[in-house]
């Protein structure tokens, strides 16, 4: 028997992934004034154009009808792991949780901690070690390692979108306009840590693919996702940047889901990896 993953729209996981690792994606909810659309019916354009927009996760019974479906897909399917945004910046993971309790004994979940390309990454890593056969104690063991290692650093225009959700302060917001600096976040233990800002839009190109290089292990294979909102040509040089020093186990290229974007505003970009050491032989 094997084990089955579901995870949420945050992850941004490009529908090509999902299908063919078999992961169920529940959709993240917008409401644009008074109408609700589920992440991914809108396009980033028409909701970046629009200040009424705000964010929801699933509810409880779209958990637990994802979980029944991926238990109904194949019948070597018995149980499922849920991995879901963090827990503090959403009420996703509880949700989830509450439909994990309905379900009963077949039905695990996990509070990713990150979100975008690096809930990717974890939500990849687990599918695959579902693939070769490991149980939902083996396969969880596998996400909570990626997890640890899991990397996310990124770049906006400007913190004005940041400012207004609350997640800096209005302080930052005036002093990059003022200064004309390019703002850096990391995406770490679910919540967003701002980074020493770049002078220039090079330089934090520059300052994020540095720190995923320097981060390298002897000998270990890298796992990297470049990640953007409106800023496709951004990501990609990111992105070409990485392989030309180092060929990669999984590398894409995605966009942030909507729900993320509103948050942060549009031009953002950038990578989410980790690095995957290698196994000392045995003895």
């Amino acid at each position: 028997m094997t084990v089955g993953i579901v995870t949420d729209s945050a992850a941004a996981l490009p529908t090509e992934l999902a299908a063919r690792h078999s992961i169920v994606v529940v959709p993240m909810w917008l409401t644009i004034a008074d109408q609700s659309v589920r992440e991914g019916e809108r396009t980033l354009g028409e909701l970046l154009g629009d200040e009424r927009v705000s964010t929801s996760g699933p509810t409880p019974g779209e958990f637990e009808a994802a979980i029944r479906e991926r238990l109904d897909q194949d019948d070597e399917v018995d149980e499922v792991l849920v991995l879901t945004i963090a827990a503090s910046m959403s009420s996703t993971h509880e949700a989830a949780a509450l439909a994990a309790r309905v379900i009963g004994g077949s039905a695990r979940v996990v509070d990713t901690s990150t979100a975008a390309g690096a809930e990717a990454l974890v939500v990849l890593a687990a599918a695959r070690a579902a693939e070769r056969g490991a149980s939902i104690d083996e396969v969880e063991a596998v996400a909570r390692r990626v997890m640890q290692r899991v990397r996310l650093i990124a770049t906006v225009p400007s913190l004005d979108h940041l400012v207004r959700s609350g997640r800096v302060p209005s302080i930052a917001g005036w002093a990059g306009r003022r200064l004309g600096i390019n703002p850096l976040f990391e995406f770490a233990g679910g919540g967003v840590k701002r980074l020493r800002p770049a002078l220039s839009p090079d330089a934090a190109l520059d300052r994020i693919v540095g720190a995923c290089l320097r981060s390298r292990p002897d000998g270990a294979d890298l796992h990297v996702v470049a990640m953007h909102a409106l800023a496709h040509d951004v990501a990609a040089r990111l992105l070409e940047r990485v392989t030309a020093e180092v060929e990669p186990t999984t590398s894409f290229l995605g966009e942030f889901g909507s729900v993320m974007v509103v948050h942060t505003g549009p031009g953002l970009a950038g990578l989410a990896w980790w690095w995957d050491e290698p196994t000392p032989p045995a003895g």
